[in-house]
């Protein structure tokens, strides 16, 4: 796979330099502390003409920057509901969020309130791609992503091993976030970006809840309402 962007790279130089086989460079590049960086964790580099940085990876975002890595690697669910159980770590389900922008951003929201993980189907949804980590901006450090067959299976044996599970719904007996008392172990399902959490995932769900909204009569981006939530629950379980 390929990092680009400075804060992309230079977050996986600090928190996992061995991940890194090389880091090319513009060669105009000029960013002594980058370099340094770079040296100092044995990073074998590579500098190129921008034609030529271009060819290995085209963006517009590359602030001459590429570093070529392993490929991301996912979690096993089972430990992440481990850590769900014992260290009150708040486990994040996806249903069939497609688009990378909304991945990429959920990651680097979550790693900035801590203490969660996320959890994405294996079809019919974005996978943990190069885009995504571009928008995530170092978050796959601080992050643990299982990926599984089955969503609602997942959600079943979490609620198994004591999970309670809300969703981020819009039904009618959904209630507004910030009049719930937030349960812990705790899960939640956030669903696409077009038609939100599917009925059979839905009927999983403990407790539906939504975000008061006295404004128009629209929807927020699924990365947005993730940090909502997040952060409410976050209060809560301080």
């Amino acid at each position: 796979m390929y990092l680009y962007g400075k804060n992309s790279v230079i977050e996986r130089l600090k928190k996992n330099p061995k991940s890194i086989h090389t880091v090319y460079l513009e060669d105009k590049f000029n960013d002594n502390d980058i370099e340094k960086l770079i040296s100092s964790n044995n990073v074998a580099i590579k500098k190129l003409p921008p034609d030529k940085l271009f060819k290995i990876k085209y963006s517009s975002n590359l602030q001459g920057i590429i570093a070529e890595t392993d490929n991301f690697q996912y979690s096993d669910f089972e430990e992440l509901l481990d850590e769900g159980i014992n260290k009150n770590d708040v486990l994040i389900f996806l249903d069939r969020v497609y688009d990378p922008q909304n991945l990429g951003a959920i990651m680097r929201n979550i790693a900035c309130f801590g203490g969660f993980s996320l959890i994405i189907p294996k079809h019919k949804a974005c996978e943990v791609n190069e885009t995504v980590l571009h928008i995530a901006c170092g978050a796959e450090n601080h992050v643990k992503v299982a990926m599984v067959s089955n969503i609602s299976n997942a959600i079943i044996t979490a609620k198994k091993n004591g999970l309670w599970i809300m969703g981020a719904v819009l039904s009618p007996d959904a209630k507004d976030l910030n009049t719930v008392s937030i349960p812990f172990p705790l899960g939640v399902v956030f669903g696409s970006e077009g038609e939100g959490v599917r009925y059979g995932v839905e009927k999983r769900i403990d407790i539906k809840a939504k975000i008061p909204m006295k404004g128009a009569n629209l929807s927020y981006n699924v990365s947005m309402a993730a940090a909502i939530f997040c952060y409410e629950i976050n209060k809560q379980k301080k």
